[in-house]
């Protein structure tokens, strides 16, 4: 079960409905927030995957600007990993070209 830590960038101006919106996520829990428009939260996700969807559904929200990790724990993932019960889908990976 991944654990990640997180700064959402907002617009000053639009923060309000930013926190309301990510107050409607489950795995999410926001820390705190300041007058600069950056909100802490913590993702608390089954998978990596699935904390990648909530990453991308957050960057979607209006008045986001963007979503950066600070840090990220997956020690329950890496040993699933580790024990081939569990195989992560690598969203960034290489694509074969054909020559």
């Amino acid at each position: 079960m991944p654990i990640g830590g997180f700064v959402v960038h907002v617009i000053p101006d639009k923060k309000d409905k930013v926190l309301d919106s990510l107050a409607g996520f489950q795995s999410l829990t926001i820390y705190g927030h300041d007058e600069k428009g950056h909100v802490i939260v913590v993702l608390d996700t089954a998978t990596s995957e699935e904390m990648e969807r909530l990453v991308d559904k957050i960057g979607e929200i209006d008045g986001v600007i963007n979503c950066d990790l600070a840090y990220l724990h997956g020690e329950d993932e890496v040993e699933k990993i580790e024990s081939g019960e569990y195989k992560p889908k690598i969203r960034f990976s290489r694509v074969k070209k054909d020559a």
